[in-house]
């Protein structure tokens, strides 16, 4: 008998801004109709400038940000320059579909800003890789999708794009029973990035 795999929920946004990117997630993870954690990592720093956003099964998206972030630091003792965000993207698109006969349970959302600028790419678990200018996965993607279609600019500042990233996880937790628990957002300029958190306290959570 074959074992039916629960995928865990999750509300992952990546925009593109005229000064940088903004990655938010939210925190819950669940299995079936049990909440397992309220602090679960969904955000990864890969280098300074990149990050990855992440919706499927926790193990398997931890795997991959581990691997991104040595193959990243191996490029820069090499090659004594930081790799591009299309070079990470390319990278675990590649890895995706090499596994495509036994996947990794995982979509994700790779942003950046390098010297080509900010950069957006989503990937499916076989590696499909889109650049974007604004992307989200998991299971509040539909609800967050709407908000990002009506507010989303090319232009829009930073500070904007944080204002945005919060409002569509924010609504999306409101419907999505498979995300919450707070946001993680990962702001990334061409001077560095910052890590935020937002607490959300409702329905007893």
């Amino acid at each position: 008998m074959s074992q039916q795999i629960s995928v865990p929920g999750a509300t992952a946004v990546g925009i593109k801004c005229k000064d940088g990117v903004v990655l938010g997630n939210d925190r819950r993870a669940t299995w079936g109709y049990t909440v397992t954690n309220k602090t679960t990592q969904k955000l990864f720093k890969i280098t300074d400038n990149i990050g990855m956003a992440a919706y499927g099964l926790i193990g398997d998206f931890q795997f991959v940000s581990r691997v991104l972030k040595a193959q990243a630091a191996l490029y820069e003792l090499e090659a004594n320059d930081k790799i591009s965000t299309k070079s990470i993207a390319k990278m675990v698109s590649n890895m995706l579909y090499s596994r495509k006969m036994a996947p990794l349970y995982t979509n994700l959302i790779i942003a950046g800003v390098d010297k080509e600028g900010p950069k957006v790419y989503t990937l499916d678990a076989l590696g499909s890789l889109i650049p974007e200018e604004f992307g989200a996965t998991g299971t509040g993607m539909l609800l967050s999708m709407g908000i990002l279609e009506a507010d989303y600019k090319p232009d829009m500042s930073i500070e904007d794009g944080v204002k945005l990233v919060e409002k569509a996880i924010r609504n999306s937790i409101k419907r999505d029973a498979m995300s919450g628990n707070g946001i993680d957002l990962l702001i990334i300029t061409k001077d560095g990035s910052e890590e935020k958190r937002i607490e959300i306290k409702e329905l007893g959570e």
